[in-house]
């Protein structure tokens, strides 16, 4: 079995020839995907959140869906449901969007509350269950979810609960001008995602979920996580600091980071670089916070900055 390291190095490569940049968001969301998380990415119309997710799908052998999110959209749309079969007189299950094993969740901040839920349930159960009956989706399963921060009219916002449910939050942000200049020549006569091939399969994706999950951390370690987290909690700035699965998350997270380094151990340094992308958006603000242009990350940097590293013999 190839380790995450090459795999992910491979799977960058792949991406890159496609996207421009964007180094750090690409492994960030290789390493949501090795933890089984979900990722919420968050940002501008424009700036490619729609193709990198594509991207990715199409560098893997996975069964990939997109679901372009409006207000008419309904949960059945998401989970599926059961319709009459004329010639048998039986009820047959008719599979939704969601059975499939890379889904782009487009615009998820135009649907209704309810159908945000009945997606943001599967995300947490790994499961749907229509009239009684109940289907696991298949594995290896990710759900990439797109949402423009800056336009709210005929939104329906995602409540700070389900926000809790994503793994991690990203942000692509927009090209540099010499980035810029490369996107246009690269796309000037053809179009590179229609030659873009498959190089990992999703026996690859469970073996490198699994191989995380192996990966050590020291009970300094853990002591450390635990302390941001509580330090979290107890920040003027916030109303409502991270959870315990926010803690566990975190974990995860520097354990891939470390697969990714090359590594079977986890250091300070890969929690300190996950702690961003991982507890920024569970982090509430107050709304006196806001007024004063504080923050998630400012706090996070904050917490950080406060808490004592372990001193490591590793």
């Amino acid at each position: 079995m190839q380790d995450f390291a090459t795999i992910a190095s491979a799977l960058r490569e792949n991406i890159q020839k496609v996207i421009i940049g964007k180094t750090e968001v690409v492994d960030l969301m290789l390493i949501a995907m090795a933890c089984k998380g979900h990722i919420l990415i968050e940002d501008v119309p424009g700036v490619g959140k729609t193709t990198i997710v594509s991207c990715l799908a199409k560098s893997l052998q996975c069964d990939f869906k997109r679901i372009q999110f409006t207000p008419d959209i309904l949960p059945s749309d998401i989970t599926g449901f059961s319709m009459a079969n004329m010639r048998t007189g039986e009820f047959e299950f008719h599979s939704g969007a969601i059975m499939s094993q890379i889904v782009l969740a487009d615009e998820i901040n135009r649907a209704s509350p309810k159908t945000q839920s009945a997606l943001l349930e599967v995300m947490e159960e790994n499961q749907v269950t229509v009239d009684g009956v109940t289907y696991a989706v298949p594995q290896p399963f990710l759900v990439l979810a797109t949402q423009n921060p800056v336009e709210y009219l005929g939104t329906y916002p995602l409540p700070e609960a389900q926000l809790d449910r994503f793994f991690m939050r990203l942000s692509i942000g927009y090209p540099s001008v010499g980035e810029e200049v490369d996107i246009l020549s690269r796309f000037e006569t053809e179009d590179p995602m229609e030659s873009l091939s498959a190089i990992a399969t999703g026996e690859d994706i469970l073996a490198l979920q699994q191989q995380v999950r192996t990966t050590y951390v020291a009970d300094e370690i853990k002591d450390y996580i635990a302390r941001i987290t509580a330090a979290t909690r107890e920040q003027e700035f916030l109303q409502l600091g991270a959870s315990p699965r926010g803690a566990l998350y975190l974990m995860r997270a520097a354990q891939a980071r470390a697969r990714m380094d090359g590594r079977d151990y986890v250091q300070v340094d890969d929690v300190q670089k996950m702690a961003y992308p991982v507890l920024c958006h569970r982090l509430i603000l107050r709304p006196e916070a806001k007024l004063r242009d504080v923050t998630a990350e400012r706090v996070m940097q904050i917490v950080l900055g406060g808490v004592s590293v372990p001193s490591l013999a590793k």
